[in-house]
């Protein structure tokens, strides 16, 4: 990581410490690392955090935390890559994360075996979700996506049909009493506020599915599962929440073992992503395709117009 700037007329008289933290959103474990592991020059002379600084300075930061590129060899679509942030399509049944179990095969983990530094996601899709996912390429980059304004749209396919075409869903959500994942919406109103939006694209009557897109205002953990599930149309394939689960059974979809069994995952895929750049400021906006094997859970005469809707959001 490198970055050169001058001064600030508001920064005149202020520590180093102090525009680093106002200029650059650094956060103190940051700036503690660049201060210990890398160079702050001011003016071309090595410079302490705490010293003083005037307008018009140049402060240079050197910070050696980038990992270099991504693999491509991987044969994850990588949409958007430079030294700061790369944008990816994450397959279907792929963790994030590396986990007990998904050690060599996690999404940063095939990516970064060409880095020489781990890689710091943006955000988190569930292991089955596919879609858009932002990679930073050192702590500050994190930092400055992660704290800025970030947009996701979400296309699913939903049992049954929403009795509007559009609308919010207000609902607190909580872990279940008793579990370790489980999420609920708890019938005495405490949990944290959770707040989804959504729009049904299509309607399929042979298979009673439909292809809805959902937009989070807040991020809770399975919120679109939950809030689809409790407002009576789990999506298809979903193990935890839908009709064929364990904890959520329900029989009022005659074909969804038939379906759950076709997609073998639960339908929900990241299709729209837009991030603000950490060094140019600039907004970058992103689009995926719904993939095939949701695609495919609707009738044969309904293809061509999913394929229309999708091509045109």
């Amino acid at each position: 990581m490198e970055l050169e700037f001058y001064v600030k007329d508001k920064y005149d008289g202020k520590t180093l410490r102090e525009v680093l933290s106002g200029e650059l959103n650094m956060s103190k474990n940051m700036i503690k690392r660049v201060k210990l592991y890398g160079s702050l020059d001011v003016n071309g002379i090595h410079t302490r955090v705490i010293d003083k600084v005037k307008a018009n300075d140049l402060v240079y930061i050197k910070y050696d935390d980038d990992s270099g590129k991504l693999n491509e060899d991987a044969g994850i679509p990588i949409l958007f890559e430079d030294e700061w942030v790369g944008i990816c399509v994450k397959p279907a049944n792929m963790v994030t994360h590396p986990t007990h179990g998904h050690l060599d095969d996690s999404l940063l983990t095939v990516l970064g075996t060409t880095c020489g530094n781990s890689l710091h996601p943006i955000m988190r899709l569930d292991r089955e979700t596919s879609g858009l996912i932002g990679i930073a390429k050192n702590g500050y980059a994190h930092n400055q996506v992660a704290t800025s304004k970030m947009s996701k749209k979400y296309l699913a396919v939903v049992y049954g049909k929403f009795e509007k075409d559009f609308g919010r869903i207000d609902m607190p959500i909580k872990r279940k009493e008793g579990s370790i994942m489980i999420r609920e919406v708890p019938s005495d109103g405490s949990g944290h506020p959770s707040i989804t939006n959504y729009r049904t694209f299509l309607y399929d009557k042979t298979n009673d599915i439909s292809l809805v897109e959902f937009i989070l205002e807040t991020g809770r953990c399975h919120q679109i599962r939950v809030h689809s599930m409790t407002n009576g149309h789990p999506l298809v394939g979903d193990g935890l929440y839908g009709p064929n689960s364990i904890d959520n059974p329900n029989n009022s979809f005659p074909k969804s073992k038939e379906l759950d069994n076709k997609i073998g995952r639960q339908a929900l895929h990241a299709y729209y992503l837009s991030v603000i750049h950490p060094i140019t400021n600039e907004e970058m906006t992103f689009k995926s395709q719904l993939p095939d094997d949701m695609r495919m859970l609707f009738a044969e005469e309904l293809q061509e117009e999913i394929i229309r809707i999708c091509s045109s959001l």
